[in-house]
């Protein structure tokens, strides 16, 4: 179940930012940072399952958090990777502390999902 969500938040997260949805702006720019997050959240949440929920929301936010200020330190060598695709889909490029508000608060929804699915099953 872990890698099926992460699988498909993956494509969901790619889908926002390259495919031509017509989708507003708005949702382009932070569905797939909201995404983003949500896929550390369930990456964390897999390797370390004996983790509580709330431990493993705390470290996705605080990992997605590090990542979003790391964008604020500029050095050649880590500018040119962030302009490749796989740096920008990792690492970003321009720090917004909007982006920091929506990965908590979508981790915080996946995390909620998480308990809704543990219960279920």
């Amino acid at each position: 179940m872990s890698a099926a969500l992460i699988v498909v938040t993956m494509i969901a997260g790619l889908a926002i930012r390259f495919a031509h949805l017509g989708l507003p702006a708005v949702l382009v720019k932070y569905g797939g940072s909201a995404l983003w997050a949500v896929m550390i959240y369930w990456v964390i949440s897999s390797v370390l399952s004996m983790w509580s929920i709330g431990r493993a929301a705390t470290a996705a936010g605080i990992l997605a958090s590090l990542v979003e200020f790391f964008k604020l330190i500029h050095a050649p060598a880590l500018d040119a990777f962030r302009h490749t695709l796989a740096g920008a889909l990792l690492l970003g490029r321009i720090f917004s502390i909007w982006d920091i508000a929506v990965y908590w608060l979508v981790i915080a929804i996946a995390a909620s999902l998480d308990r809704r699915l543990r219960r279920s099953q």
